[in-house]
């Protein structure tokens, strides 16, 4: 099944059991994806809808640092739950043993030396990674191993 037939049968399940942040979340990331494939004129695949869904936790990740200090209690809670319902539609996400591991392989497989490296090193890890790790995450796993090399 892919991930559009996915969202929709949620979005529909959503609806029945009158799940209304659910339902909402669903709605704007099928409306996103709709009007990507208008403007472009090609139909997204799961790989572009993951990446869509990691653009959307990220902005929502952002909102929450904002949001931080504040009284909006109620709206972190929603955000924090748009996040989780976000989550469900990528792949397991690697843990810090894997990340690290990863990271090494792609600084041993690319030569790296130092910070001057991490452009190919990011490029190449993000490859391998396949959806499985925040940008922010892999890149800070990037710059400690890099930075631990001198």
């Amino acid at each position: 099944m892919s991930l559009k037939e996915r969202l929709m049968d949620d979005l529909k399940t959503s609806m029945k059991e009158k799940q209304t942040l659910r339902k909402n979340t669903i709605t704007m990331l099928r409306s996103r994806i709709k009007q990507y494939e208008v403007d472009n004129r090609l139909t997204a695949d799961d790989d572009l809808i993951m990446q869509m869904i990691q653009k959307e936790i990220k902005e929502r990740n952002d909102t929450l640092d904002s949001l931080k200090g504040t009284d909006r209690a109620e709206l972190i809670k929603d955000t924090e739950e748009e996040i989780s319902y976000l989550s469900e539609y990528l792949p397991k996400q690697m843990d810090d043993d894997e990340l690290n591991e990863l990271v090494s392989a792609v600084v041993a497989e690319v030569g790296a030396t130092s910070m001057k490296d991490m452009g190919a090193v990011m490029k190449l890890a993000k490859e391998r990674s396949e959806s499985r790790v925040d940008a922010k995450r892999l890149s800070e796993a990037v710059k400690a191993k890099l930075g631990s090399l001198k």
